[in-house]
C-alpha cells in the first residue's frame, strides 16, 4: 500500500514556501503520494472550515511537479462542476506533462450551497454535471480532436493537444460516500477516493457496496483510496468514537494495516484536524510526518507491516 500526504494549500500559514516545503520533504522522508484540495470561492462556509489564502490546486502542483521528480500529485479533491470541461481537460494533460505522468485527478461533486451560488451554478444539478463533465473530458483526452453534445457541455472538433501521458487518461479517484458516488467511481473512476470516514462504515458498507455496485454494471471493482485523518496521541485513545488515523503510535499503525487489509492500494494521510489555528504553523504536521514514516512505514515497501 502506497501512503500519501494531504498539502495544506490554505490557511493563514500557507504559501509558496510552506508548499515546497510540505511536499519536498514528504518526497525527502519516502511518501508515494502528495494531494492538494479545491475551492474557487471562499465563502463563509468555506472560510470557517479551510481558511484564506487558498491556493489554486492546479497552479500549486504545476509548480510543485518542477521542484519535485518522484512524488505523486493529485487532487483531494477537484469539484468538478466548477470549471468548463474543456478547460479542465486541457488543465489536467498540462499537468499530466509537467509531472511525466505523475498526476492523480481527484475528482469530487461538491457540497457547498453558497460556492455554488457564488459562481452561479445549480448546485441540485451537481452529480448530473459532475457526470457529464467526466463524460466529456474522456472524449478530450482520447484523440486528437474531441466533440460531445451533453446537457451541460457541447462543443465540436475542439483540438486537443497537449495529451495527457498517462493513456487512456489520467488515473482518476472519486470522493465522496454517497450511493451515487460510489457509482460514479465505478463507472467514471480509477479507484474510490472517501474521506474521513469510521473504519466500520468503510468495512461493513462502502468496500462491499462498491464491489457490489461494479458486480451489477459488470464493471472491474475499482481501486480503494481513502483519505484518513493522522493525529498522535500519547496513549491509546478509546475504541467507541474513534477513527482511523487517529491515536496512539500503536493505533495508527493497526489502522494503516486494517486499511491495506480492507485492500487500500493508497491511503492518503490528512494532519488538518479542521482547527482554522493549526495552520499558522506546520512543524506539528512534519513531526507527525517524520515519526510515522520512522516508526510505522516501510515506506521502500508494498507493507504498512
Amino acid at each position: 500500500m502506497k501512503v500519501g500526504i494531504n498539502l495544506l494549500n490554505f490557511g493563514p500559514g500557507a504559501s509558496p514556501e510552506s508548499l515546497v516545503r510540505w511536499t519536498t520533504f514528504s518526497e525527502s522522508l519516502g511518501y508515494h503520494l502528495a494531494m492538494a484540495c479545491d475551492h474557487v470561492a471562499v465563502t463563509r462556509d468555506i472560510n470557517e472550515r479551510y481558511p484564506a489564502p487558498l491556493y489554486d490546486p492546479f497552479v500549486t502542483l504545476g509548480w510543485l511537479a518542477g521542484k519535485t521528480s518522484k512524488i505523486e500529485l493529485g487532487t483531494t479533491v477537484i469539484i468538478l462542476p466548477y470549471r468548463d470541461p474543456i478547460l479542465t481537460a486541457r488543465m489536467v494533460a498540462s499537468l499530466d506533462q509537467f509531472s511525466g505522468g505523475r498526476f492523480i485527478f481527484g475528482i469530487g461533486a461538491g457540497w457547498s450551497t453558497l460556492e455554488f451560488e457564488a459562481l452561479g451554478l445549480p448546485f441540485r444539478r451537481r452529480g448530473a454535471m459532475t457526470d457529464e463533465y467526466l463524460s466529456a473530458m474522456k472524449e478530450l483526452w482520447t484523440e486528437d480532436s474531441g466533440s460531445f453534445d451533453g446537457e451541460f457541455a457541447t462543443f465540436k472538433e475542439v483540438l486537443t493537444a497537449p495529451l495527457p501521458v498517462q493513456r487512456p487518461h489520467p488515473r482518476i479517484w472519486v470522493g465522496g460516500s454517497s450511493d451515487a458516488a460510489i457509482r460514479r467511481a465505478v463507472v467514471h473512476g480509477d479507484a474510490w477516493h472517501p474521506m474521513n470516514m469510521d473504519f466500520e462504515w468503510l468495512s461493513d458498507y462502502g468496500v462491499p457496496t462498491l464491489k457490489r455496485f461494479a458486480d451489477e454494471a459488470g464493471r472491474p471493482v475499482p481501486a480503494f483510496s481513502p483519505r484518513v485523518k493522522l493525529h498522535i496521541t500519547p496513549e491509546d485513545l478509546p475504541k467507541a468514537g474513534r477513527k482511523p488515523g487517529i491515536g496512539s503510535l500503536s493505533q495508527v499503525q493497526d489502522d494503516l494495516g486494517a486499511i491495506q487489509d480492507l485492500g487500500a492500494d493508497y491511503v492518503l494521510l490528512d494532519t488538518y484536524m479542521e482547527i482554522p489555528e493549526d495552520t499558522l504553523t506546520h512543524e506539528p504536521a512534519w513531526a507527525m510526518m517524520t515519526t510515522v514514516a520512522e516508526s510505522i512505514l516501510d515506506l521502500g515497501a508494498e507493507s504498512v507491516r
